[in-house]
């Protein structure tokens, strides 16, 4: 069994033991150096405040167990995730399972609400020929053989209900997507997908990569995250009939929340040194913090309901968060979207406009009357927003924004002489 964390640079680490430890596991956990969460994507420790010092605990959660069965020349493959907790087993301030958490009871108990998500993912998986024009092809996805249905399966017999695979826009790329699930349990499923198929990938006789770009200029990889509102009785409470957009009070002071904290949190959401040479107009990606009507070069898309007998807009309307990639936390992305709702709610913000032109077309007044900014153009410029947000601090805490910032100064200057190629070649190789 590998007991696994999910660290700053979204990467799966852990420590393995046998089986039939697990109850005693479960009691006494296992040791992890703090500095263990901030092994960048490339392996290294380039900037730690802790270096070789101090000491936590991993305690499993038995409710993310994974198994992947086993089959010709293939073993089974066993997973489950874990917090970290002190010695003591009091809270880390540095967990990001334990961020979300916070995140998700501050919605529960102050405003009775829930968040319904599913994470949407890209990837590029090398067992099928580099072709252009395969986009969104029947036969892109018959060439992967028994990759896509294999996927699909170990996501059904783990209780992951899948939704999709489809063969997306760029050469050799895909999407996966599962059923939308509450809170902590969406984030969790997001890194057991990720688990899966590049297991997959392995048995398949390729490799699956999540990265941002494949090439400087190529189509990239985007995690989007589509959420929901929903009671403590999972009534959805995101939709109003009587509202133009279809939005509720409730949702759109949730929204209003998000949109101006985009901006401050997108550091955690597209953490890499590469994530924001994707973040460009007309790349189908996020350039602007707006609410876009069905715009896929929105930060949040507003996806309305098909206008057919029998669908219920209530249950289908939802939104999508677009500026995040696989470099991203899933527990840190989803988090931060919960904190800056609950914000919103907590100052009873106004529902926002919801645009229907691209935000790169209008006057910068009318840009400035609609507080839409544009997001961080560098990972750089984005951790500079990210540390002096006294909001996000007051969410994280001084010592996580620290830790979490240093981090990623560390990975950036590591990327400092290398050419455009060389830069997107190691985060491929990463991720």
């Amino acid at each position: 069994m590998m007991l696994a964390i999910c660290d700053y640079a979204s990467q799966v680490r852990g420590k393995g033991f046998p089986v039939s430890a697990l109850p005693n596991r479960e009691q006494v956990g296992m040791a992890l150096a703090p500095t263990n969460l901030m092994i960048n994507a490339f392996g290294q420790t380039p900037a730690t405040p802790w270096a070789a010092r101090g000491e936590l605990l991993m305690m499993p959660d038995p409710e993310t167990a994974l198994l992947i069965p086993g089959q010709e020349g293939h073993p089974e493959s066993r997973m489950m995730l874990a917090d970290l907790v002190e010695l003591d087993g009091s809270t880390w301030f540095g967990c990001p399972r334990d961020a979300l958490r916070r995140s998700l009871a501050g919605l529960r108990d102050e405003f009775g609400i829930q968040i319904l998500a599913a994470f949407e993912h890209e990837f590029n998986f090398t067992g099928v020929d580099n072709r252009l024009g395969d986009a969104y092809l029947v036969e892109s996805v018959e060439s992967a053989g028994v990759f896509p249905g294999s996927v699909l399966a170990v996501m059904r017999s783990n209780g992951l209900i899948p939704d999709t695979f489809l063969a997306e826009f760029g050469p050799r790329q895909f999407e996966v997507t599962q059923t939308a699930v509450l809170g902590l349990k969406a984030a969790d499923q997001a890194v057991q997908v990720r688990e899966i198929v590049r297991r997959m990938a392995l048995r398949a006789g390729g490799r699956a990569s999540f990265s941002p770009l494949m090439e400087p200029a190529a189509v990239g990889n985007g995690v989007h995250v589509h959420f929901s509102l929903v009671d403590l009785d999972g009534v959805p409470v995101t939709f109003d009939r009587d509202d133009s957009n279809g939005i509720s009070r409730l949702a759109g002071s949730f929204l209003s929340g998000v949109l101006r904290d985009i901006p401050d949190f997108v550091a955690l959401t597209a953490a890499s040194g590469i994530s924001y040479d994707r973040l460009q107009p007309d790349r189908w990606s996020a350039t602007y913090n707006n609410l876009g009507h069905l715009d896929r070069e929105a930060s949040l898309r507003l996806c309305v309901a098909p206008q057919l007998a029998g669908v219920d807009p209530a249950s289908a309307t939802n939104f999508e968060y677009r500026a995040a990639d696989v470099s991203g936390n899933p527990y840190l992305v989803l988090g931060a979207l919960a904190f800056s709702g609950l914000q919103g709610l907590r100052e009873n913000l106004s529902r926002p406009h919801v645009t229907n032109t691209a935000p790169e077309t209008m006057r910068p007044a009318e840009r400035d009357e609609l507080g839409l900014v544009h997001l961080p153009r560098s990972l750089g410029q984005a951790l500079e927003r990210f540390s002096h947000s006294s909001r996000l601090t007051g969410w994280l805490g001084s010592d996580f924004v620290d830790a979490y910032h240093t981090t990623k100064l560390g990975e950036l200057e590591s990327l400092a002489n290398l050419s455009d190629i060389e830069r997107v070649a190691r985060y491929v190789a990463a991720y």
